[in-house]
């Protein structure tokens, strides 16, 4: 599994300042665990970061600061396959039912002892217990099917677990993130051949582009 969409720099350094949310943090976990490339940029954030930090001498951090570390990142970053010191691989799931190790606190072991739940025309869910700082869930969408047009009311983090989808931002295949925020409007269509599962962080409601969608969303809480 080698992934061809990452997290944001943004994402990384808040994971490696450990100021994610629950939600977000466990599919941060789960993408790291299949995506060297990651890996080594969240090396790379910490050693940059602790370096800030070492300089502030204990005062809190100013205006910009976050900015600035992105920038930092940005400036000093040679290419992600120089980084000083390669990441660990990561350990082969050859069991196609088991659930990423980082997703199984909150959903269980195995997809197949799951009890999804129907939220529309070949699309259900299964929302994750005891995360109170956002929302995660799992998504398994039919062959073939779309998700309604929608943009987020706040931020979103998706990972491909199984089969795959097309929207405006490309093709996502196992392993793959889709980082977005509110400018983001897009339409899921997943691959012929096998389900579409993803697992989802958002920390805001999606905004839904059809009447109908609107009018179900408070139904599943969307």
């Amino acid at each position: 599994m080698k992934p061809h969409h990452h997290l944001d720099a943004s994402t990384l350094l808040g994971h490696a300042a450990g100021a994610m949310p629950l939600a977000f943090s466990a599919v941060v976990e789960a993408h790291l665990a299949v995506c060297a490339a990651c890996r080594q940029e969240l090396e790379r954030a910490e050693r940059v970061g602790g370096a800030l930090v070492a300089q502030q001498e204990g005062a809190p951090l100013a205006d910009g600061a976050r900015q600035a570390l992105l920038e930092r990142l940005h400036a000093e970053g040679a290419p992600v396959a120089h980084a000083a010191r390669p990441a660990a691989a990561a350990p082969a799931r050859t069991d196609p039912d088991l659930i990423p190790r980082s997703l199984r606190p909150y959903f269980g072991e195995r997809f197949s002892g799951l009890r999804w739940r129907m939220i529309g025309p070949g699309v259900h869910h299964v929302r994750a217990q005891g995360v109170d700082d956002g929302h995660l869930m799992l998504l398994r969408t039919a062959p073939g099917r779309s998700v309604p047009m929608h943009t987020h009311g706040g931020n979103e983090l998706t990972m491909i677990l199984q089969g795959a989808y097309d929207d405006a931002l490309g093709h996502f295949a196992p392993g793959d993130v889709a980082d977005l925020d509110g400018d983001v409007e897009h339409q899921p269509v997943t691959a012929p051949g096998v389900p579409c599962i993803c697992v989802a962080a958002t920390d805001a409601p999606l905004r839904f582009s059809g009447w109908i969608a609107r009018t179900l969303q408070p139904l599943f809480k969307l």
